[in-house]
């Protein structure tokens, strides 16, 4: 793990070029606006060797040291601001470059990393990570440069003064750590158990609101209450381990330093009674001594802090270093296409042990509807992604025009292309949005065209604001039909080459699915589709129906053929009847 959190760190670095001066900047003004604090020792030992020797001028030396001090208070203010505008402007920038850089890549990374990867899980490294590694940041710079400057100054005005207290003041060091190398991995440890379940939480919540409709229906709300306290009761424990063992870290350390510090009295007391230092010293180097053990308190204060940073470096990594990507450099641009389909004996799996497609031979013409049918799991679906470009033959190869797919940017391919899934996907905004959905220019008259051929005109004018009616989160506010035609609407806008329909008219009615299976019919013509559906009596003008089973075109060939062949088709078809 200390590996790739080192690689991970490495290209979080990056992020922050272009932002140094910033840094040196807000450092600077930073320094200035705490100079009081190293600069009050000596003020205040000045006093008390002035007053104790008593000089003639100690009054206007009083006031002399006092209006010092005055001004520099002063500048706190307007060094304050100045510190954190750079600060806050460079770290804040940081962040949202790391969050866009996330977005970046998730969208480079595989279906297949998608699949794998729980959305609630992503959801966690993009927001809650990203802000850790904020916090790590600011801390990062605030706490240590403030430590790094008190340390210093404290350090070398006692060193110019007095280099036995000095030493004395040395011995802090290795104690502090000793303490950390005590704690360290301990915290290390309960913050990746912390994570991880804070991760679980964000999967099972978004579960649970996804699935309020079907526990309602089945009066399984106290079910799914019991599930999420467990969950809640698993994250509560593993965060009161990890507060315990933060706990003691801090308690312990502060019980050493608080030893160093009174003996830091007793031998300045010890030395200011030999005349080896002037009384006023003894303030002088209680200050800086104080300074110096609150400061590495300080430090050692931050180690859980690092230690959730670090923990949530490494959650970020997990996608940063995420090599399951769509790669499509080099590749061949392909800026038209005819929509011609092969597959040669083309194989795949997903568990790299069972085959769920076993040699799959099939020529799809330009401007041919095939329409894909079979059992459940029979790879219907897994063609269908082959052909999206979601996946690629593991064995065998699958040609688009002539070309390998495997040797296309899948990019431009996909501008080609339009895919009406089973499960409706939608965004909360309004339906024009959803429809018009990464099209970058479109005519009013084609959205027209596009909505009357997708049964969507009644619908539309019935919605208070028409094309503009906000449709709320997936577009709960729609019903599942009119979900299925807003995505059809989509598909038919882009006017692909290509068209794949998954089970396209399954959420609709009776009346509605002759009406748009009459526009899908007309609309289709002179594109390549490609149609999986179970319902049989929806594919009957399709040019072509392969029947998929055990991993191979065992049936191909019109309705008729397959009717009059009397084979697998024809029993699926006597069992729909």
């Amino acid at each position: 793990m200390e590996q790739t959190n080192n690689h991970t760190l490495r290209k979080l670095f990056e992020y922050y070029k272009g932002h140094y001066y910033k840094f040196i900047l807000s450092g600077i003004f930073y320094a200035i606006k705490h100079s009081p604090t190293w600069a009050m020792p000596i003020v205040i030992a000045n006093i008390v060797n002035h007053v104790t020797f008593g000089k003639s001028n100690v009054i206007q030396l009083v006031l002399l040291n006092g209006a010092n001090m005055a001004g520099l208070i002063l500048l706190n203010v307007p060094m304050n601001y100045l510190h954190t505008h750079f600060r806050s402007y460079a770290i804040r920038s940081v962040e949202a470059n790391l969050r866009n850089s996330l977005v970046r890549k998730l969208q480079q990374l595989s279906i297949s990393y998608h699949k794998d990867m729980e959305a609630g899980r992503l959801q966690s490294k993009i927001i809650r990570d990203v802000e850790n590694v904020e916090t790590l940041s600011s801390q990062l710079f605030v706490s240590l440069l403030n430590i790094l400057i008190n340390i210093v100054v404290a350090l070398g005005i006692t060193v110019i003064k007095n280099r036995i207290v000095f030493v004395f003041f040395l011995l802090t060091i290795p104690v502090a750590a000793l303490t950390i190398v005590a704690f360290r991995k301990r915290i290390n440890k309960q913050n990746h158990k912390f994570r991880k379940e804070m991760e679980e939480t964000s999967v099972k919540f978004m579960e649970m609101v996804e699935m309020i409709p079907i526990t309602r229906a089945h009066s399984l709300e106290k079910v799914e209450v019991e599930k999420m306290e467990n969950q809640v009761k698993h994250v509560a424990e593993e965060g009161y381990h990890l507060d315990i063992i933060q706990a003691n870290f801090g308690s312990v350390s502060w019980a050493i330093f608080q030893i160093f510090q009174v003996g830091c009295l007793v031998f300045t007391a010890f030395l200011a009674l030999k005349k080896q230092i002037q009384v006023g010293d003894i303030v002088l180097y209680q200050s800086y001594f104080a300074t110096i053990v609150n400061q590495v308190s300080s430090l050692i204060t931050l180690v859980p802090v690092i230690s959730k940073g670090l923990e949530s470096v490494s959650s970020i990594g997990e996608i940063l270093d995420a090599h399951d990507i769509e790669d499509n450099s080099g590749k061949l641009k392909l800026k038209s296409i005819d929509g011609v389909y092969e597959f040669h004996d083309v194989k795949f799996s997903y568990n790299e042990e069972d085959n769920i497609l076993n040699g799959i031979n099939l020529l799809v013409k330009p401007g041919e509807t095939i329409a894909l049918v079979g059992e459940s799991g029979a790879g219907k679906s897994t063609i269908l992604n082959m052909v999206i470009g979601f996946i690629l033959p593991k064995s065998g190869d699958m040609f688009i025009d002539g070309h390998n797919m495997k040797e296309i940017d899948l990019r431009t391919y996909r501008n080609h292309i339009a895919v009406v899934p089973q499960n409706t996907i939608l965004f909360s905004g309004s339906i024009r949005d959803n429809i018009t959905y990464g099209l970058t220019s479109y005519s009013e008259k084609q959205l027209t065209e596009v909505i009357k051929a997708a049964n969507l005109s009644s619908v539309i004018e019935a919605l208070p604001d028409g094309l503009d009616t906000m449709i709320g989160e997936h577009g709960d506010k729609l019903s599942g039909g009119q979900r299925q035609r807003i995505s059809i609407a989509r598909a038919l806008i882009r006017n692909p080459k290509v068209i794949i329909l998954d089970e396209a008219t399954s959420a609709l009615d009776s009346l509605s699915e002759k009406l748009i299976q009459d526009a899908l019919n007309n609309l289709i013509k002179n594109k390549t589709t490609f149609i999986v559906a179970h319902r049989l009596s929806t594919i009957r003008q399709a040019d072509k129906i392969c029947v998929i089973k055990n991993g191979v075109c065992a049936e191909c060939g019109t309705y008729e053929e397959l009717m009059e062949l009397r084979g697998a088709f024809y029993q699926m078809k006597s069992i729909q009847s």
